[in-house]
């Protein structure tokens, strides 16, 4: 059993065991404050490759004042569909009920997304599993494909969760944000690479996850992995954020008014730059306490985003904040959370008495990215 405590150094969750071989992708996190634990999910590889991803695993973490202890390493085994590899974890509570929605794609075996996208045939299934008792037992896999996406997934060539977590608005309205490679056009039935494009859409539940419906795609913004986060605005309504990874030298960035059917004001945030090729990042929102050590002039909700600061490699994973996001380019870095090697990463707060709390879940290492996943708490005040 391994321990985390704020304010102190990451630990290390998950461990590459040779380079090139057994690897430790993705990781998504989740929070339940009814049970003051954590949930951490990765992918477990045969290789760093995407290809070779096998199936899910996890482990869970209780905190105890301001640590944090972890149990051992579990496979999710009922997450999985025969001849499928398992990937994108993207888990979200359902506060109402009690109940863990985690949200992941099934991958046909060897179908790269590479090949998906060249010859615009998806290989790629939507699931979830659930657990009614804080993640220490799961349900069988639910494949929503047909049932949500229909017959649009004609013109996928292939899709993903997340990866990262999902949202529970104040509404009650399950997010799970998403990306399609959209066919905008075909040539003698094939898709045409250079008409393919990802963007962001969002699935989402009404009714405490028992139904599932899919909005509409951000077909004008050309992002691909993404998160959302709920803001309160000045005058009381909740505005829907999403940060999404796009195919420039920035960050994409949208607003949804209702709860993530449909975006608006589409643009880059010109302070939150890209290494070539991108990488996904993970946003969260929180309410500012009077004693936190930022600006006065603080909206309702404010943000903060961890992804890697260089414009060149994926190094130095930062954390940036944001407490004005609705005005355009209004984000700045705040802290520096690991220097070296580092790629995706997950996000989570909550408040525990007159306190704010932070986990960062990211990859990281010394030569390369993929060595380890860790974990790490903090507060923005011990910054």
């Amino acid at each position: 059993m391994v321990e985390s405590q704020v304010g102190f150094e990451k630990v290390t969750l998950f461990r590459q065991e040779a380079p090139g071989g057994l690897t430790y992708r993705i990781p998504a996190l989740l929070y339940l404050p009814s049970e003051s634990a954590f949930l951490a999910f990765a992918e477990e590889r045969s290789s760093p490759r995407d290809e070779d991803a096998k199936f899910l695993v996890m482990r869970r973490g209780q905190k105890e004042g301001t640590s944090v202890k972890w149990q051992p390493q579990e496979s999710l085994m009922t997450a999985t569909l025969p001849n499928y590899r398992t990937m994108n974890p993207c888990p979200v509570y359902e506060s109402k009920t009690g109940v863990i929605f985690l949200f992941f794609i099934c991958v046909e075996k060897h179908v790269t997304e590479r090949t998906q996208i060249r010859t615009g045939r998806n290989a790629a299934r939507l699931c979830y599993v659930t657990s009614q008792d804080g993640g220490r037992t799961w349900s069988q896999t639910t494949d929503l494909t047909e049932r949500v996406i229909g017959d649009d997934l004609k013109n996928w060539a292939t899709f993903a969760v997340g990866p990262g977590h999902g949202a529970q608005l104040t509404s009650g309205r399950l997010v799970i944000p998403s990306y399609t490679y959209y066919i905008h056009q075909r040539c003698f039935g094939h898709g045409l690479v250079c008409w393919t494009k990802p963007h962001c859409v969002m699935f989402y539940s009404d009714d405490c996850g028992q139904s599932w419906t899919k909005g509409d795609i951000l077909k004008t913004l050309v992002a691909s992995e993404c998160q959302v986060a709920e803001l309160a605005t000045q005058d009381g309504s909740r505005v829907l954020y999403c940060n999404a990874r796009s195919a420039g030298r920035f960050r994409a960035e949208a607003f949804s008014a209702d709860g993530g059917e449909m975006f608006v004001r589409l643009s880059h945030a010109k302070n939150l730059s890209q290494p070539p090729g991108g990488c996904q990042g993970s946003v969260v929102s929180f309410s500012p306490l009077p004693e936190l050590t930022v600006p006065s002039s603080l909206a309702p909700s404010a943000l903060i985003f961890s992804h890697p600061t260089s414009r060149h490699k994926r190094l130095d994973l930062g954390i940036y904040l944001n407490t004005s996001p609705l005005e355009h380019d209004s984000w700045r870095l705040f802290w520096q959370l690991h220097k070296g090697p580092s790629g995706y990463s997950d996000l989570v707060v909550w408040q525990e008495e007159k306190k704010l709390l932070f986990g960062c879940f990211f990859e990281c290492g010394q030569s390369n990215s993929d060595e380890e996943i860790a974990f790490q708490l903090f507060t923005l005040p011990q910054l």
